[in-house]
């Protein structure tokens, strides 16, 4: 049963891009952005979908993101590019670094994409996804804000920090999996915040540093890394790499410079993109495909395991026939956003 509104992919897409264009964001950037939240929504992935659109607002009210410039790209080696997106969202800059990266990628076997001074409140798996469309294997790397206390600290540091990846396979979906080396996505916990339920054991800390389920404490404290020690080694690991690896900010100091507190962290991603046909002496592709199948094949066999990203299959192809849910919250948000535009 329904309890929210209904909408095509079609008027999710239309939805976001009207706002968009309200608040100034250019026709390709509305567009840009826009296909990430209908990707989001058609996924099942909400806390990305329609969710994000007042975080876009926000950051271009008060004047901290921009909406009009255009990114542009440089080459750095064979094999590695950048693309600097002024201060704009990523969503259209990584889509015009995307040909480039696959044809550096090819050409050269393995090839990195540093995306910088972008605003992104978005998924990773969208460009990891695309690129193994095309072909690759892909990885993705960014921060955020100070988010998440370092292991056995209670202050927050680290951003959530996700990373992606991607496979390519012949007769299947690409296999993806898209995650936060924190317990939880921020997102999951605002949302939480907005409905009205409580979080699980372990994924956050009041500013005391005691162990808290309450949405609102938690978003006052700190979040925590998954798996203790590991997931903050992971997180360190992503900040190093979206952060001086490719010359941009660490997610405290992107949280120092949002003094306007839009919630839209400004830094850099780091893409890898490998061709799996460069890999092997004997270049044997067709073995190269099997033998991962295989690994798949063996995972399957054991109750309760699904693949990676099945899940979000599965919600496309509902989606795509069904449409999907907005909760009437959030409803109610666009509604107050465009009136107010």
């Amino acid at each position: 049963m329904d309890d929210g509104v209904r909408m095509s992919l079609e008027e999710v897409g239309r939805e976001a891009r009207a706002i968009l264009n309200a608040y100034g964001f250019s026709d390709d950037h509305a567009d840009a952005i826009a296909d990430t939240m209908v990707a989001a929504e058609r996924d099942g992935c909400h806390h990305h979908g329609l969710f994000r659109l007042p975080f876009y607002v926000k950051a271009v009210t008060v004047g901290r993101a921009a909406t009009t410039a255009e990114p542009t790209l440089s080459e750095l080696a064979p094999g590695v590019i950048a693309m600097d997106a002024h201060l704009a969202f990523a969503p259209l800059a990584l889509q015009r670094a995307h040909a480039p990266l696959v044809a550096r990628a090819r050409s050269q076997g393995l090839a990195a994409l540093a995306l910088k001074n972008a605003h992104n409140v978005a998924a990773l798996w969208p460009e990891v996804e695309r690129l193994a469309e095309a072909g690759l294997v892909a990885f993705a790397f960014t921060s955020a804000m100070p988010y998440v206390a370092p292991h056995g600290g209670v202050k927050p540091l680290f951003g959530t920090n996700p990373m992606a990846f991607a496979w390519p396979r012949r007769d299947a979906p690409p296999l993806v999996f898209d995650m936060a080396t924190s317990a939880c996505a921020r997102g999951e916990i605002q949302i939480r915040l907005r409905d009205g339920r409580t979080l699980e054991e372990g994924w956050a800390i009041d500013a005391q540093g005691q162990p808290t389920t309450d949405p609102q404490t938690a978003l006052e404290g700190a979040q925590l890394p998954f798996g203790g020690a590991k997931g903050a080694l992971l997180s360190m690991m992503v900040e190093l790499l979206a952060g001086p690896l490719i010359g941009d900010v660490l997610s405290v100091e992107a949280g120092e410079a949002d003094t306007a507190r839009s919630g839209a962290p400004c830094g850099g991603e780091l893409i890898l993109a490998i061709d799996p046909t460069r890999m092997m002496w004997e270049g044997d592709l067709d073995r190269q495909a099997a033998h991962a199948e295989r690994l798949f094949a063996l995972m399957l066999q054991q109750e309760g395991v699904r693949l990676p990203s099945d899940r979000r299959y599965q919600a496309r192809t509902r989606a795509l026939q069904e449409g999907v849910v907005i909760a009437p919250a959030l409803h109610e948000t666009l509604q107050a956003l465009k009136a107010a535009a």
